[in-house]
């Protein structure tokens, strides 16, 4: 019996070593596998982009570093995104999009509404509050928690945004020579509402101004681009745009299946947003919507946001990129083209936040010119903020 007692101690100590091995280096390996930096040499940036590069107003739609167990403070070495690689990229303006729910198997072609769940694996592994174990709202509010953590520690060089006289007050402060950077919230997909439109008030109360109707799989709200049958909007859908349309919200269309993008503009009378995207006639998949409902989507006064990753650019080198939006410009003008990295969002890129420089020097190669490139860089995105957010 005291064998058997001391192999049951030793195993339990084995579990405990593996768990907290686990809890150690496991969230920073599952990262380092799903947002990986392409080895690469420094890119090379000419002397006029760099100057033109430190004089630009620069705008990214989306990034999901608030999912990963990461201190946003500090520089680190994996992922793309935290508050010293925005500086060094001299991105103004940056949107932290909250990822609730994600199916195993995910694909761009078709995923079941009911799949386990990744997140809550990842929630559980880096020692989320329990709260957001089964709590895909919760989920949400922590990560605005996190943010909010990370504004306060920054000795006031990240500033949470909700409003039209923040964003104006880090623009000027910046103009004024302060090296600050204006963090908004975005939430990628209304499941997170858990089906009842009173829970859109507590995202608005943690600073949620950017709101998602769908991500990989069908909703509430309606269909996904990569749901089950394109499926349309649903009443809910419905109230909820009418919602974010009152409160003076984004309505990104990003993930929204075509159906679903076509029933918004139906019935919205406000600038759309495609928050992180490609052009299908550059880059041939489903998951870029065809060109025709970009321009629709555009003639709203919003903005169609390219990505950073080869699944929408079918090229993610910086000339790749700037290829992508010179096309977007063909398409649907130079007034409703912005950036929509998808950094940190479980994509391998070319190239981090930090190196921005090298696609504003892509861009003038590409024939862009500088009005153009401070449109698409951020001014574009700056006119859609300042017309949606509340006084």
């Amino acid at each position: 019996m005291r064998r058997l007692g001391k192999w049951l101690g030793r195993i339990i100590l084995l579990v405990l070593v593996a768990l907290g091995l686990f809890l150690v280096f496991g969230p920073g390996y599952v990262e380092n596998s799903r947002n990986a930096v392409a080895e690469h040499d420094p890119y090379p940036v000419s002397e006029e982009a760099a100057a033109l590069h430190g004089t630009l107003t620069i705008g990214d739609w989306h990034a999901d570093s608030l999912l990963w167990d990461r201190d946003l403070l500090e520089r680190g070495d994996r992922g793309h995104v935290d508050l010293p690689r925005l500086q060094e990229g001299n991105v103004a303006i940056q949107v932290f999009t909250a990822v609730t729910k994600s199916p195993a198997g995910l694909n761009y072609d078709e995923n079941e509404r009911d799949a386990r769940d990744n997140i809550t694996l990842l929630a559980m592994g880096q020692l989320w509050p329990p709260r957001t174990w089964d709590s895909l709202l919760e989920r949400a509010l922590y990560q605005a928690e996190r943010l909010q953590g990370f504004e306060d520690a920054s000795e006031g060089a990240l500033r949470l945004v909700t409003t039209r006289g923040g964003l104006d007050a880090v623009l000027e402060a910046r103009e004024a020579g302060e090296d600050v950077t204006a963090a908004l919230l975005g939430i990628e997909g209304s499941h997170a509402l858990e089906g009842d439109l009173a829970n859109l008030d507590a995202l608005e109360d943690a600073g949620y101004r950017v709101i998602g109707l769908q991500h990989f799989f069908d909703n509430a709200a309606g269909g996904s681009l990569h749901g089950i049958g394109n499926g349309g909007l649903t009443e809910f859908g419905a109230e909820l745009v009418a919602e974010v349309a009152a409160r003076g919200m984004v309505l990104d269309l990003a993930h929204s299946s075509t159906q679903v993008a076509r029933d918004v503009l139906a019935i919205a009378d406000m600038p759309l947003i495609v928050s992180h995207t490609g052009i299908r006639s550059v880059c041939d998949t489903n998951r870029n919507f065809p060109d025709d409902l970009m321009r629709e989507i555009a003639a709203t006064g919003g903005v169609i946001s390219i990505g950073y990753w080869a699944d929408v650019t079918c090229d993610d080198s910086p000339d790749g990129i700037a290829a992508t939006i010179m096309a977007a410009i063909g398409v649907v003008g130079e007034d409703n083209v912005s950036l929509g990295s998808d950094f940190d969002g479980s994509v391998a890129t070319a190239f981090d936040t930090s190196e921005l420089a090298a696609l504003t020097d892509a861009l003038l190669r590409a024939g862009a010119s500088e009005t153009q490139i401070r449109k698409v860089m951020g001014e574009n995105m700056v006119r859609v903020l300042r017309d949606r957010l509340p006084d």
